[in-house]
């Protein structure tokens, strides 16, 4: 089934959401498909702090706000739909969906984020979900009086593992580098936190284990250490999900869509929003302006391209 739209979202976290509300507000017929529930990170963060306005929310919680204010101005919201191909169709934009069906549109909204990097080392693929996880808010409560060890040194690492110390009888921060990246006041709390030890300048070579996570190996300058532990945390970035689209679309060197001040791409009638667009930082406050700005800028492409069809149907009749 083929259905007609102003403007489709892909992609429901915060960047796709306010695109949505801003979109819907603007009284444009607006779609937003996301593979997942909405909210998309959000649901893999326990704490949130730094939105402005609201001095604390739960992440599920906040992605339960975003989607309800949405749909209340009329946002045709519809989560569990993956998207299989985002291509060009003369002036229509279309979004193939894992379901069969199509939606088209002149405008389209990437907002569809990035799936987390993996370290790539052996043990990794085989022992995940038994005991290699991605997402502490999801899994840490499977790992209660476990050592466990968190590699990552930016904000997620270091704000996960100050949450996982909740179940944890003790967490190893593992980083490459000899410094942190994460927000000072993240890096403050972990120091702070009396069951979170660090080793730094540490290269993580394998995740050993026989059907369950057991050690981790790492190396520090050239030596080689095992450390027994019953969970390995992965935070070490995401990897953009750029590759649904089947058109070229300028990019940087690791898949994130590079954007104008007004969140269009290169090509017309796409715009990049949120994650998966090449940017300084990847915060919820940001993700909201990006989507806020997309929308407001494809408004206006919209508008235009119904003026070009318009006058030519009065050049015709």
């Amino acid at each position: 089934m083929v259905e007609l739209f102003d403007v489709i979202i892909v992609g429901g976290g915060p960047a796709g959401l306010a695109a949505g509300l801003y979109a819907a507000r603007m009284d444009l017929r607006s779609v937003l498909v996301d593979r997942g529930p909405l909210g998309g990170q959000l649901h893999n963060t326990e704490l949130i702090e730094d939105y402005p306005g609201i001095e604390t929310i739960l992440g599920p919680e906040l992605a339960l706000k975003m989607g309800d204010h949405a749909r209340k101005f009329g946002l045709d919201a519809r989560e569990y739909e993956p998207v299989t191909s985002v291509e060009v169709d003369g002036e229509e934009r279309v979004v193939k969906l894992d379901s069969g069906g199509e939606l088209r549109a002149p405008a389209v909204i990437m907002a569809a984020g990035g799936l987390p990097k993996k370290l790539e080392v052996p043990g990794e693929v085989e022992l995940a979900g038994r005991g290699v996880s991605y997402c502490a808010v999801c899994d840490g409560a499977f790992f209660k009086n476990e050592v466990l060890a968190v590699v990552g040194g930016g904000d997620a690492a270091l704000e996960e593992g100050d949450f996982l110390t909740r179940y944890a009888s003790r967490v190893h921060i593992i980083h490459r580098r000899d410094q942190f990246r994460a927000q000072p006041i993240l890096q403050d709390r972990a120091r702070a936190n009396k069951k979170i030890d660090f080793i730094l300048d540490a290269h993580v070579k394998q995740i050993e284990g026989n059907g369950k996570v057991k050690a981790i190996k790492y190396d520090v300058r050239g030596e080689e250490f095992e450390l027994p532990v019953g969970g390995v945390f992965i935070f070490i970035g995401f990897n953009p999900n750029s590759d649904i689209l089947k058109v070229h679309v300028e990019h940087d060197a690791e898949g994130y869509l590079i954007t104008g001040p007004d969140m269009k791409t290169s090509v017309e009638g796409i715009w990049a929003v949120g994650d998966v667009r090449a940017q300084l930082t990847k915060q919820i406050a940001t993700a909201v302006g990006d989507g806020t700005t997309a929308a407001v800028s494809a408004s206006a492409f919209v508008s235009s391209v119904r003026d070009r069809e318009r006058a030519r149907a009065r050049a015709s009749a």
